[in-house]
């Protein structure tokens, strides 16, 4: 199964950074995962730059995948829903799933999202296989 994170920028804070990526590294041993950061909008008028963040991230959706987009307004899911995603895409016939993670002005919700994303995944891997991760699942 395959798992993409497309995300607008690449995080700047270099503790954050490192988690992420130590997060995303253990992914290898449950999924296929591939990071994908997009420039950002750059300066100017808010509405210009999310169009343009947003073409960049639908540019670089794989065919066929099932797409995931993390804002603040979506619908909270948990690590057993998360662990089920995979599962669901291989029952499909489908290659992976593609989360997106837009720049919204705050750069350490944008970070954050895509630790989170990762730290999930991880625990989603690790439901999978039966292995354990934290109490209660």
């Amino acid at each position: 199964m395959r798992i993409v994170i497309l995300a607008v920028g690449s995080p700047r804070d270099r503790a954050l950074a490192r988690a992420t990526r130590a997060y995303e590294s253990r992914l290898a041993r449950y999924l296929s995962l591939e990071a994908i950061e997009t420039p950002r909008g750059g300066r100017g008028d808010v509405d210009r730059i999310r169009r343009e963040e947003g073409r960049e991230l639908l540019k670089r959706i794989p065919d066929r995948m099932r797409t995931y987009a993390l804002t603040r307004a979506g619908r909270a899911m948990s690590s057993r829903g998360l662990a089920e995603v995979p599962s669901r895409m291989a029952s499909y016939g489908m290659p992976g799933a593609a989360f997106l993670i837009g720049g919204a002005f705050g750069l350490e919700d944008e970070v954050l999202a895509r630790l989170v994303l990762a730290e999930q995944l991880y625990r989603a891997g690790t439901i999978l296989r039966g292995e354990p991760y934290h109490k209660g699942v």
